[in-house]
């Protein structure tokens, strides 16, 4: 009777472990990681890879270089001056000897086709114009690119804290069987304490294998962080960014929620052809900087159809004569000339010029033709992407993840009560992390496509609030009206 007793009391100390351990999955979700450093925020990353993107500063110089260029190139050619001796008799060298003999100095001026100059100018100063935009599309790129590291590494953070969350849960349920199965009650077997330590060992292979992904996007991530200055003596040299480390870097715990430019188009479950599209990203800034290239072409148009006017140019000169030998004085010569050229033979020349600067424009043309094409297409991609996301985050939430707990209590209870499998618990645990890590990988994966969206529809921001206004405007007058009614 005794020892029936102390057997029943052995197995319900098992079974306290077991619920422990159960009530330790829940209380260990709670436990923050360890911080050895500030955590970095994904909206600091991202505005300090911004504000130090070296690209950003090389666009700023090119668009100064050509904008000073195109005050450059309106200028007329600097004159040209000739000094020199003409006419110098060689039986003696005797200036005075020949009438014909003079000291000339000349000057010559050149005056470009047509309106080159202005062509030109006006031909650089729109290919200027095209930098802000390009730097408007590069922060956006590096918002997209920093902020998908970002939150890669956020998703290996906090994968590694559910593995090491489970990992001391594991170690309970190993140390709750082996208690089991030295005492020699209930089903417990050797091979379930087997079992267990594989886990656990399977356990540190993942952990490791995050390790090496958490070192990977750290890299990709401190190239961001890292700011690189040229010095006087073409010496590179480069600083981490204030608040950051270069390696260990840890993350804010709070999963950012990227607010989506025009939800409604998104979400909706129609979907509009490619025409009404356009002109979403028809002020793409990519868009409009090949635009603004386009454009510039144009007027390389009208720079070729300038090789049809003649070159002029101006040229005088003085010349100085001495006394003759019986000293009488020789009147100086003043001379005047005009030149230019006369383009008769255009037909390999300046016809193909124009016929060439035509097929450049077209090129470019293509080149707006086949960006379009590609935002359209990435913006299919990406809400078919996020409408899919979204079901499955559903059905995560709705009907996954409870199953998942329930199986797992179930099989729980039933081994407790030495009536279930301890496989089965093991693999109810397994499948209730996986499940975690996933809802976890799904949630990342929303936040990733909404900055892909966002970078798509950056262009239509002004339009948006331009267009709400006018709406708003209208609204406004309409219920003035209907007011005075």
């Amino acid at each position: 009777m005794n020892k029936l007793n102390d057997n029943s009391k052995l197995r319900m100390k098992c079974g306290a472990g077991i619920i422990a351990f159960t009530l330790f999955s829940i209380s260990a979700a709670e436990f923050p990681v360890a911080k050895a450093n500030a955590p970095v925020s994904f909206e600091k990353a991202v505005k300090a890879a911004q504000k130090n993107d070296p690209w950003l500063t090389r666009n700023v110089h090119k668009q100064r270089a050509i904008e000073l260029m195109s005050t450059a190139v309106n200028t007329l050619p600097d004159p040209k001056m000739s000094i020199g001796l003409a006419n110098m008799p060689t039986d003696g060298f005797d200036f005075g000897q020949e009438g014909m003999t003079q000291a000339k100095v000349g000057i010559s001026q050149m005056f470009p086709r047509g309106d080159t100059l202005g062509i030109k100018s006006q031909q650089l100063r729109i290919q200027s114009e095209a930098f802000p935009y390009q730097r408007k599309d590069r922060e956006s790129k590096v918002a997209v690119t920093v902020g998908n590291l970002w939150l890669d590494a956020y998703r290996v953070q906090q994968s590694i804290a559910l593995i090491e969350k489970n990992r001391s849960l594991f170690e309970q349920l190993a140390d709750v069987a082996e208690a089991s199965y030295s005492s020699a009650l209930g089903k417990t077997r050797q091979q379930d304490i087997v079992r267990a330590q594989l886990e656990l060992t399977r356990l540190e292979d993942r952990l490791d294998k995050l390790a090496q992904q958490k070192n990977r996007y750290e890299g990709m991530l401190s190239q961001w962080l890292t700011k690189f200055s040229i010095g006087d003596s073409s010496i590179v040299e480069a600083s981490l960014v204030s608040g950051f480390s270069l390696h260990n870097i840890v993350l804010s715990q709070q999963l950012p929620q990227i607010d989506l430019l025009n939800r409604d188009l998104v979400y909706k479950e129609s979907w509009l052809k490619p025409g009404a599209l356009l002109r979403y990203f028809s002020s793409h800034p990519s868009v409009v900087a090949v635009e603004k290239k386009v454009n510039a072409t144009k007027t390389g148009i009208k720079l070729a159809k300038q090789k049809y006017k003649p070159e002029w140019g101006v040229n005088a000169s003085y010349g100085y004569r001495e006394d003759d030998p019986m000293g009488r004085s020789r009147a100086d010569l003043f001379s005047v000339g005009l030149t230019f050229d006369l383009p008769l033979f255009t037909e390999n020349r300046q016809d193909k010029e124009v016929q060439s600067a035509i097929s450049q424009t077209e090129a470019v043309k293509t080149e707006k033709l086949l960006l379009l094409r590609q935002l359209l297409g990435s913006y299919s991609s990406a809400k078919g992407r996020l409408l899919r996301l979204k079901d499955r985050q559903n059905l995560y939430k709705s009907k996954l993840l409870p199953q998942i707990h329930d199986q797992a209590e179930a099989s729980l209870t039933a081994y407790t009560n030495d009536d279930g499998d301890f496989s089965e618990v093991v693999r109810s645990r397994i499948a209730v992390l996986n499940a975690e890590i996933d809802d976890l990988t799904l949630n990342v994966e929303e936040q990733k496509i909404l900055l892909e969206l966002n970078y798509l529809f950056i262009g239509s921001i002004n339009s948006t609030t331009s267009q709400n206004k006018i709406n708003l405007a209208n609204s406004n007058q309409d219920a003035a009206t209907s007011g005075e009614k």
